[in-house]
């Protein structure tokens, strides 16, 4: 049984690595691995002197930790609240509501947001009309983009990742609360003294496999609402490595852009679970 997820992981994951080679040379696809030039540590010095990665590294840092300060929190909040609702029908309704957008692809949600954003016919700018003000294109504004990914980005999997935190809430006895109740605690302070703590070891697992994808923002999104208009502010790793190494062919440029990113996540994660394990007693290994 365990033998297909071995075979998966062999295939598509270890025997790829060998690929990291071209890093570390001047790829020529006609020559192939074998018979590329050696030429060393060429492309990683580029990373850090071509400004235009630069600015690339830092919108990505950037949009990342908005979407770790914004975007992490949201699940385990709303999880808390849902928790608290006694009537299962309303409970079961905006759990859907909540799902949906999950199962929607980045291209459907994609184009719903440039809708909702439109300076002619979008909701967003129809409630600004009604309200005396001007139309604000949304779209084509660098200084909004990235909340615009950020909010889109919670939107549809906020619900999703409930989930988690809803099993990891049912695991919690029911006498903690009858006890707090009986000495007068408040539903508030349930949720700091008991509800918090006992969900705090599953967040920080959670938390510390998102530490390792801090560079990795994800593709499709940044894609799909990506325009020439917002590059400064919105271009990414991946839609760099797509744009310089797929279109541009630069391959073993864009390949020392993926290793880089994968040594920055395994420091990470690394350097994060140590620090959890010694403050709080949680980690993945």
């Amino acid at each position: 049984m365990v033998l297909p997820g071995l075979l998966f992981f062999v295939l598509f994951k270890y025997v790829p690595m060998a690929g990291i080679a071209i890093a570390f040379q001047d790829y020529n696809v006609f020559s192939g691995v074998l018979g590329s030039k050696f030429v060393g540590l060429k492309h990683f010095h580029n990373l850090f002197t071509y400004p235009e990665f630069l600015r690339v590294l830092k919108n990505t840092l950037l949009i990342s930790i908005y979407q770790l300060v914004f975007g992490f929190p949201a699940p385990v909040f709303i999880a808390i609240l849902l928790n608290e609702v006694r009537r299962m029908a309303f409970k079961r309704t905006i759990q859907t509501i909540l799902y949906l957008p999950h199962f929607l692809s980045w291209v459907i949600v994609g184009g719903l947001v440039i809708n909702f954003l439109s300076p002619s016919s979008g909701m967003v700018n129809d409630v600004l009309r009604s309200l005396g003000r001007q139309p604000v294109f949304f779209m084509q504004e660098p200084d909004y983009f990235r909340s615009i990914v950020v909010i889109s980005g919670i939107w549809k999997e906020v619900g999703w990742n409930t989930i988690i935190y809803l099993a990891a809430l049912a695991g919690i006895h029911p006498e903690l609360y009858e006890a707090a109740e009986v000495d007068g605690a408040s539903k508030l302070r349930q949720a700091f003294h008991i509800t918090l703590p006992s969900l705090l070891p599953t967040i920080m697992v959670l938390l510390l496999l998102r530490v390792g994808h801090i560079l990795d923002l994800g593709f499709e999104q940044i894609y799909m609402l990506l325009n020439p208009l917002v590059t400064v502010t919105g271009e990414i790793i991946d839609t760099y490595i797509y744009r310089v190494g797929l279109l541009g062919g630069q391959y073993s440029y864009t390949t020392a852009i993926g290793l880089f990113k994968s040594v920055v996540g395994i420091i990470l994660v690394v350097g994060a679970n140590h620090l959890s394990k010694k403050t709080t007693g949680s980690s993945i290994y």
